[in-house]
């Protein structure tokens, strides 16, 4: 499929709000023609010098105009595609395109994965005594809180590429067990190294009935 590409050191996941603040000409032009012709369009993730995963998103809303043509949009994430070929200049077009391929969205998990997840995540905010809200198990799946759970950009790139949504939210957990499993002995290190700090009352050993043999 030919998809009008519009690359940033971004990622979006399905489902998600994206707030775009257009400035450049050719992404004026690009929101123009999404408004007129209800286009989508591609936000292929810059990583590692090379574009070749994003997702497909589409305009919700032209939020402010200004003087120059500038507009601050809001656009909601689709599907996730794979790039297969790239122009830097579609035909008759100022903005860039290329031929994608969309990945499968496979919904193949369970509540008690689910579950297990969501426990994990609560006690990872728990440690860092952040508020955490509770979601309930029906409407969480392995997008919600996605960028609040201390995933780094390459990790996020990675989930962004997994089909599965069992194999995504064994990615999520396996993380935050790690997680969880440096920040507890973070913090135990912190009580040592306090305790260690603190004045201390040792009761003296009784060397009185004590002999070397």
């Amino acid at each position: 499929m030919k998809l009008p590409l519009f690359p940033l050191q971004s990622i979006f996941f399905p489902g998600e709000t994206v707030p775009l603040h257009i400035f450049e000409e050719r992404y004026k032009q690009l929101i123009m023609d999404c408004r007129e012709e209800a286009i989508t369009f591609g936000i292929p993730v810059y990583i590692y010098d090379s574009i070749l995963f994003g997702t497909e998103v589409q305009l919700v809303e032209i939020v402010n105009s200004y003087e120059g043509g500038e507009m601050d949009v809001t656009c909601v994430a689709r599907q996730v595609f794979k790039v297969n070929a790239f122009e830097n200049q579609m035909e008759g077009k100022l903005y860039a395109g290329g031929d994608v391929e969309f990945l499968d969205n496979i919904n193949d998990t369970n509540d008690a994965s689910k579950k297990e997840v969501l426990g994990l995540l609560e006690a990872l905010y728990n440690l860092m005594s952040v508020p955490f809200t509770p979601i309930e198990v029906d409407k969480f799946h392995s997008y919600v809180l996605v960028h609040k759970m201390g995933l780094s950009f390459e990790q996020e790139y990675e989930l962004l590429q997994i089909s599965r949504e069992s194999e995504r939210l064994a990615f999520i957990k396996n993380h935050l067990v790690t997680t969880i499993t440096v920040l507890e002995e973070v913090n135990r290190t912190k009580q040592t190294i306090k305790l260690n700090g603190d004045f201390k009352n040792f009761d003296p050993l009784d060397f009185d009935d004590y002999s070397v043999k």
